[in-house]
């Protein structure tokens, strides 16, 4: 996709969540190979089974359906039991945000802790809203939209967009009726 990363800290969840790629069918944590690369070029510990990849590929899917609608009721209580299982109370920092500390010992905990406090924490600061989810439902691509109202729907208007608006004429001009026939003299 072609958007610049998210700034700050959010480039952490925006590239977490973007370790599928629903477009082309890849998912990066669900390779061990790749998973480990991903972990280790983020400061990550590395994963020790199936089990662990998979809590944190849902883990991931909680988060993105999170940003995709965060008005939806369903996507706020699975991010909150999300929460819930993989923290104990924050912990607040010098500089007045705040922490997640793991509710155990495992590296899959620790990953999700600090992903889910840099979100929450720019949750905050209003700068968390601008991390959004592609409206194509074959994409989802998480990105930050940079534009100065906020209202970017598409990870790459050359690709989702352009889609959207080739299927949207398709629509409209298949169920135009056809024209009639010129009258003959």
């Amino acid at each position: 996709m072609r958007r610049n990363p998210a700034p700050l800290d959010l480039a952490l969840v925006e590239a977490f969540c973007n370790t599928a790629v629903h477009l082309h069918g890849q998912d990066d944590l669900a390779v061990p190979a790749t998973a480990a690369e991903w972990l280790r070029a983020h400061g990550f510990p590395a994963l020790r089974g199936e089990r662990e990849i998979k809590a944190l590929i849902d883990a991931r899917e909680t988060i993105r359906a999170f940003i995709a609608e965060r008005t939806d009721p369903e996507a706020i209580r699975s991010l909150n039991r999300l929460i819930a299982s993989a923290s104990g109370p924050p912990a607040v920092r010098a500089d007045g945000t705040f922490a997640l500390r793991a509710a155990t010992a495992d590296p899959v905990t620790g990953v999700i802790c600090t992903v889910l406090g840099v979100l929450l924490n720019r949750g905050l600061t209003g700068h968390g809203t601008r991390l959004k989810s592609c409206a194509a439902p074959e994409c989802q691509w998480v990105f930050y939209d940079r534009a100065p109202s906020a209202n970017g729907l598409w990870c790459d208007m050359n690709i989702c967009g352009s889609r959207h608006k080739m299927r949207a004429y398709r629509t409209r001009t298949s169920s135009a009726e056809p024209p009639a026939p010129p009258a003959r003299a």
